[in-house]
């Protein structure tokens, strides 16, 4: 889309908008939002709202991290057109979306600054703020180490004020151009999701099927597993492999812990593609005193604890090392287990292994060594193994790189969108005359 600059421009006095058009005007913040300040004392309202990537959107009370029905007198009630900023921890996080528009009366935590715009198209200043938000304007703000602002810190930010029908046109612009990039994103993140789907399958079925559609059948006697090859056998992981885990040392015994010693590992390495490298090293005295494995390749590496995605990850360790607590090693044994095999037996069974870790009544979701033990996977003849690995290795690079092509797509649209809102909100193109086409 190609639109038209105004015929005059002016210096805006703000470094971060620049020129400005001629007609426009720079009030202070204060002249176009008041602080709300209406509190919920006595509960009068229990919508629950928080700010998250951009966007305000619902939370559950009744799940809000232990919080008693009481503490929510303390929030602050927010109505639709309200601008929320959350300005705290501003030397710490330099890279959350700062504000968003209410769109539904609410409650919102007290720490967060919410303003009614006054004099002002609700929907314009909204974008205007998110341009200065994308531009990390509230960082520069105050200086120094501040770590948090309050409204008084931000009354005098200068706001760019069109004519308000003029904002109007910008607003509705933006609303119809954003929508149309925000289906788009939606379009590729479906991809996504559709590519991550096809890919689980391709390997699943490989690893559990085999390459050869006409081979017999039998039934593994694993309900997860179903029917594997008649051929193949069907083993529990500590009759083919060496399984066990590590420990932390003291961090307060120095004799421990060198800058040049022993490779060790926390769990964060089972998000690479390959163990390479560790940060930490720990001394020969901590490998003996503290019973620390020490580990030699062929093996892999698998998260064994922890909420997040960690958990049932796992990778191959290229060099010998020691590990920490939260890992567990698998080490093959020797023609009878492929590394290959294994680590896409276990991307396959990564859903399982999660759900069998909760299942078992660990409070923090653990995977435990004896549950990798018993953990039975297809084990096809060493040769067949390679062979599937590699038609796996094949098939993954293909998704893999249709899913890289659609994240960059994303990524595209939206710096478009930001480009869009940050050019239309600061006079940069004029809209007034745009029209759907």
């Amino acid at each position: 889309m190609s639109l038209p600059r105004y015929p005059e421009y002016k210096d805006s006095g703000a470094p971060w908008i620049g020129n400005m058009p001629s007609s426009w005007n720079v009030l202070p913040l204060l002249a176009v939002a008041r602080e709300r300040r209406e509190s919920n004392q006595g509960m009068k309202e229990d919508n629950l709202l928080s700010l998250s990537y951009g966007r305000i959107v619902r939370k559950d009370m009744t799940s809000n991290d232990g919080l008693l029905p009481e503490s929510f007198e303390t929030y602050q009630i927010v109505r639709p057109g309200d601008v929320v900023f959350r300005l705290t921890d501003l030397q710490n996080d330099k890279r959350s979306l700062r504000t968003a528009t209410v769109e539904e009366v609410g409650i919102i935590t007290s720490a967060y600054l919410a303003v009614e715009p006054i004099g002002v198209e609700s929907r314009f200043l909204s974008y205007l703020l998110r341009a200065y938000d994308l531009s990390k304007v509230f960082y520069s703000m105050g200086g120094g180490l501040r770590q948090s602002m309050k409204y008084a810190d931000v009354a005098r930010l200068p706001v760019l004020a069109p004519p308000v029908q003029e904002q109007q046109a910008i607003a509705s612009f933006l609303d119809r151009e954003t929508a149309k990039i925000d289906a788009l994103i939606a379009e590729q993140e479906k991809l996504l999701a559709l590519l991550a789907e096809k890919r689980q399958a391709t390997i699943s079925h490989a690893v559990t099927r085999g390459l050869d559609p006409t081979a017999p059948m039998k039934d593994s006697g694993i309900p997860w597993l179903g029917k594997v090859p008649a051929h193949w056998e069907v083993s529990p992981l500590k009759y083919i492999s060496r399984i066990g885990n590590g420990s932390t040392p003291s961090r307060d015994n120095p004799d421990y812990w060198s800058d040049s010693g022993f490779p060790w590992l926390n769990s964060s390495v089972v998000n690479q593609d390959e163990v390479t490298e560790a940060e930490r090293f720990v001394t020969e005295l901590a490998l003996k005193e503290c019973h620390l494995p020490v580990i030699r390749p062929p093996a892999v590496l698998v998260g064994i604890t922890g909420q997040g995605k960690t958990r049932g990850m796992a990778a191959p360790l290229m060099f010998d090392a020691t590990i920490n607590q939260h890992l567990a090693y698998v080490t093959p044994k020797t023609g009878r287990l492929e590394v290959a095999h294994l680590l896409r037996a276990l991307e396959m069974a990564y859903v399982t292994l999660r759900t069998d870790s909760e299942s078992a009544g660990s409070t923090k979701g653990a995977i435990t060594c004896d549950q990798l033990s018993r953990f039975t996977i297809p084990l096809p003849p060493l040769h067949e193994q390679g062979v599937i690995a590699k038609h796996i290795d094949i098939k993954a690079a293909h998704f893999d790189k249709l899913a890289s092509d659609s994240r960059q797509a994303i990524a595209l649209l939206k710096e478009r969108r930001s480009a869009i809102i940050a050019a239309a909100v600061t006079g940069q193109i004029d809209v007034r005359d745009a029209v759907e086409s």
